[in-house]
């Protein structure tokens, strides 16, 4: 057990560090194509991680449709919001409530998104964590990966006022960060995400145990800034499309989380968020 939450420590120090991996040549695609787009991720998970998982779908995408896309994984929510707010992505992978804060300005509009997952957020303690009830939170700390990290944090927090239930944030940094800590006994409670949850090694999901689940809602989309050609637009919604047609896309696209795309619509997948007014619990300036 000792070893085991030594690695899980390792684990966690690493992931907070953010690392981004080195490359000899940033374009994932086509190396000739005359142009570079910018593809900006949320830090949900370690950078690490994220680039294994996106690189190899990019440089397919790019191949294929005659692109070259550099990669980019901010190390922190707080740079990744000032990112997206300022339009330095040409395309980016965020959160539903991040779409909603850009939808005007700068703009960017939704390509695609997985058709058959659902987002939800969730609560989760150790396996042998006491804790049976989320009114038995009331007066503790629990962990977020960032103030304004969707489900995992804000509506999380939302619901839980919603309940009168008050407790105190403590923001780790990313969702990978979130289950570490908890695993290890350096945080009792902590928020994530259905999809960041079962994405991580079945190892440690094994020491976890999930304590509330939100109501589920339209997973990330992939977006676009308004100064990407409409037509480069459509070669990229294309391309998502035609890479899920085969066996070896279908791995790809599991692994960045959109198995099942379909073409992205503001008004019929992401206007009624707004309802939610999760604004009241956005945090700026702050990871």
């Amino acid at each position: 057990m000792f070893l085991i939450r030594s690695c899980f420590l390792l684990l966690l120090i690493f992931a907070m560090v953010g690392v981004q991996p080195a490359q000899a040549n940033p374009c994932l695609g086509e190396q000739t194509a005359g142009t570079s787009y910018s593809v900006y991720l949320v830090p949900r998970i370690s950078a690490t991680k994220l680039y294994q998982d996106w690189a190899p779908f990019l440089e397919r995408l790019g191949k294929e449709n005659g692109l070259c896309f550099v990669l980019h994984i901010p190390a922190d929510f707080t740079e990744f919001e000032q990112a997206i707010q300022t339009g330095k992505p040409d395309f980016v992978f965020l959160n539903p409530y991040h779409q909603l804060t850009v939808v005007r300005k700068p703009g960017y509009v939704p390509l695609v998104r997985d058709q058959k997952s659902e987002l939800s957020g969730v609560l989760v303690v150790r396996k042998d964590s006491p804790l049976k009830d989320i009114r038995q939170l009331e007066g503790t700390t629990v962990a977020f990966p960032s103030p304004n990290a969707y489900v995992a944090s804000l509506l999380i927090r939302a619901l839980l006022a919603q309940k009168n239930i008050h407790i105190t944030a403590d923001y780790v940094g990313s969702h990978s960060n979130v289950y570490r800590a908890v695993a290890l006994g350096a945080k009792q409670t902590g928020g994530g995400a259905n999809t960041t949850l079962e994405h991580e090694p079945k190892e440690l999901q094994s020491q976890l145990r999930v304590l509330f689940t939100t109501p589920n809602f339209v997973p990330h989309p992939f977006s676009a800034h308004p100064r990407v050609p409409q037509s480069v637009r459509e070669k990229v919604i294309t391309g998502f499309l035609s890479i899920a047609t085969d066996p070896v896309g279908s791995g790809l696209l599991k692994a960045i989380q959109i198995a099942q795309p379909i073409r992205a619509d503001y008004t019929r997948d992401y206007k009624g968020l707004e309802k939610l007014k999760l604004e009241r619990f956005a945090v700026r300036g702050s990871d």
